[in-house]
């Protein structure tokens, strides 16, 4: 039988930004800071309006999700993609986007706008995508788009903007991905970040290496804003999995996901040992890629009786979430794969805030009530 899950949504006043770094060794996943009760960042949330989907802002953040059953998601308009049209729209210096598929044509129109008004724009992009009007749209007009001609894909979904902020999610600039499947989408106001993310575009579009030709080079590996430790991930280069089995394996109340695709086994195996060892596990997993994936964890996970189902959304189950102890949340474009480990340019947050957190718990109990 399926849960209930509880959830609080806080909906307070905006904050003053200021962000550190703490110096990390680059080549070695993140040691997790200790969040509890006591010690977890506090982010007082506004909500934002959002005609088809989610949204609340913090002092240093916009975080969407999609709804794809709201009734303007059939008309494509009201969605996540609005408030990321509009940033590009304020752009004064520099857009460079990392998408793995683009047809929205509300980013394809802003992205225009922009470069029309003189501002840099640059995209790095899956080379089976290239070929797609909206692209060759942007090609016309000048607009320089390198592919990274080989068989791991260019998985990525960033821009950065100004040098100053990041959207990041699972969210592909797509009209599916904005209105018929779930998704995430996250801004964040953070210049150390930006420089991790334009570092990461530059190896790309400018040095032309991707997937396992790429380096540990992250500038900022941890980032704190406002008192929210971030830890950035760029794979197949950052040793993402050792980092979310650490975070896995030091798990003490709970594990929440939601994926795409769940085909690692050290991940599923280390879920199920913390669930052995009394931790609550509850997950949803995308149907399609359960039933095509060789390898699934779906199987595993329901044989050792764990709280897991397929999703029920006629679209796609997009994310690749995870929500540790309702404090820490795990999300990007990485699936939890063998490919987003060793072939693919993938990039992950790792935040530990519990207000953000009850966001993503809020989105995991809107997926959960539909699954079966």
């Amino acid at each position: 039988m399926k849960k209930t899950l509880t959830y609080t949504l806080a909906l307070l006043i905006l904050m003053t930004a200021c962000e550190s770094v703490t110096p990390t060794a680059i080549s070695a996943p993140q040691t997790p800071p200790i969040v509890d009760s006591a010690t977890a960042a506090s982010t007082p949330l506004t909500e934002l309006s959002l005609g088809a989907g989610y949204g609340v802002s913090g002092s240093w953040f916009e975080l969407y999700f999609t709804n794809p059953e709201s009734p303007l998601a059939s008309q494509k308009t009201g969605g996540p993609d609005i408030p990321l049209a509009k940033s590009i729209d304020e752009a004064r210096l520099s857009v460079d986007v990392a998408i793995y598929s683009l047809s929205l044509n509300s980013i394809r129109d802003a992205l225009l706008r922009a470069h029309g008004r003189g501002v840099q724009v640059r995209m790095v992009m899956e080379s089976d995508n290239l070929d797609r009007t909206d692209p060759q749209k942007l090609k016309d007009a000048g607009i320089p788009i390198i592919g990274d001609r080989r068989e791991g894909l260019m998985h990525n979904k960033f821009v950065v903007i100004d040098n100053s902020e990041v959207w990041v999610g699972s969210m592909n600039f797509t009209d599916s991905g904005a209105y018929t499947d779930n998704n995430n989408l996250m801004r964040i106001h953070s210049t150390k970040m930006a420089e991790d993310y334009t570092k990461e575009f530059e190896e790309m579009f400018t040095d032309d290496k991707f997937g396992p030709d790429v380096v540990a080079e992250t500038p900022n590996p941890r980032v704190t804003i406002d008192g929210t430790p971030i830890d950035i991930y760029f794979s197949p280069d950052d040793q993402v999995q050792a980092g979310l089995l650490d975070l896995i394996d030091n798990a003490r109340e709970s594990i929440y996901f939601l994926a795409f695709s769940f085909t690692a086994n050290p991940l599923g195996e280390a879920i199920r040992d913390r669930a052995a060892e009394g931790v609550i596990v509850s997950g949803v997993m995308e149907v399609d890629q359960i039933k095509s994936n060789f390898g699934t964890e779906y199987d595993p996970f329901r044989q050792a009786g764990l709280d897991v189902f397929e999703d029920g959304n006629p679209g796609l189950l997009h994310h690749k979430v995870m929500v540790i102890d309702e404090s820490i949340v795990i999300f990007g474009s990485y699936n939890f794969t063998d490919s987003a480990e060793t072939r693919n340019d993938e990039n992950l947050l790792v935040i530990y805030n519990k207000e953000i957190a009850a966001q993503f718990m809020a989105e995991f109990q809107r997926v959960y009530d539909q699954a079966h």
